[in-house]
């Protein structure tokens, strides 16, 4: 599927291509909800990396998380964050570990996207008390990472490419 996105002040557009564009996945960790997600989680959604197409490059800025584990040294995220340097809009996540994958943020994309079937409510190990997780049958529940990756969820619900 072909999406387009942009930030709030129009300083950065883009466009990408994703064969996993449901955003079906609310991620409650402390970087995702501090970097970009107010409502106390963030959704990200999978695309192809070498079909990103970015105007507005300039306003782009990188932030590399401190990762804080019980027991560990912190450690700096080799995952890059984009987001506009003028107005904060978070962008996309890119990892160099998963070169070919790029992860918009779902609040950046201005292609209507499909909604979900069901929604993986994920990293609820980390949620604060003041925010209202999601119930029901719809809703599937992760302490941590869900098992399943993101393609095989949209395998499961019968999203494949040639039906884009």
């Amino acid at each position: 599927m072909h999406l387009e996105g942009s930030c709030h002040c129009g300083a950065v557009h883009f466009t990408v291509n994703a064969d996993s564009p449901y955003p079906y996945l609310h991620c409650h960790c402390s970087i995702c909800r501090k970097t970009a997600g107010s409502g106390g989680y963030a959704i990200n959604i999978g695309a192809d990396m070498r079909s990103l197409r970015v105007r507005g490059r300039k306003h782009i800025g990188v932030y590399h998380a401190v990762m804080r584990e019980p027991g560990k040294r912190p450690w700096r995220s080799p995952a890059e964050r984009h987001f506009c340097q003028l107005c904060g809009s978070a962008l996309w996540v890119w990892d160099p570990r998963y070169p070919e994958l790029v992860h918009p943020h779902a609040s950046a994309i201005d292609t209507p996207l499909p909604r979900p079937p069901e929604t993986v409510e994920a990293g609820l190990k980390w949620v604060p008390e003041w925010v209202d997780v999601p119930r029901g049958r719809q809703h599937v529940h992760c302490a941590t990472w869900p098992e399943e990756s993101l393609a095989d969820w949209h395998r499961r619900h019968g999203f494949s490419p040639e039906r884009g």
